[in-house]
């Protein structure tokens, strides 16, 4: 008998402690059930109020600039990646000042001119490539 009552004691500690967890995820949960929901409903909303027009230039295969061609070999303007490649250079510059802006206080005089030198190179990157003409369409 006494092996029962320590068993059902020990049920109960354990039942206690799964409310408890369950108590502290239950904000996460929230979270994700209101984000699905939006998506649902959202998507739905789009589906139902959007209007459909379609035509022969929306639903042809539209890739990096020119139409979608059969052989893989034919040849085409390398601008294409030197723009991709200038966006994503210039687009980690802005994901390095989130952070530093937010931190700016703890990181003091050092941690400007830190930034200040690096936003010098990444203006003397973009000067540069301006100049010789990467930026210009013909």
């Amino acid at each position: 008998m006494r092996s029962l009552r320590t068993g059902a004691t020990g049920f109960a500690a354990i039942r206690g402690m799964d409310t408890r967890m369950l108590a502290e995820y239950f904000p996460i949960l929230v979270f994700l059930g209101v984000g699905i929901g939006m998506g649902v409903v959202l998507l739905l909303a789009g589906g139902i109020l959007g209007t459909r027009n379609p035509s022969r230039s929306k639903d042809s295969a539209y890739e990096c600039g020119f139409e979608a061609f059969d052989d893989s070999r034919m040849q085409f303007d390398v601008r294409f990646y030197l723009v991709a490649i200038l966006f994503i250079i210039f687009d980690l510059e802005i994901a390095f000042l989130f952070p530093w802006a937010v931190a700016l206080d703890h990181v003091g005089l050092t941690g400007l001119l830190a930034m200040g030198v690096f936003l010098l190179i990444l203006v003397i990157g973009f000067i540069y490539e301006w100049k010789k003409g990467a930026l210009e369409w013909e």
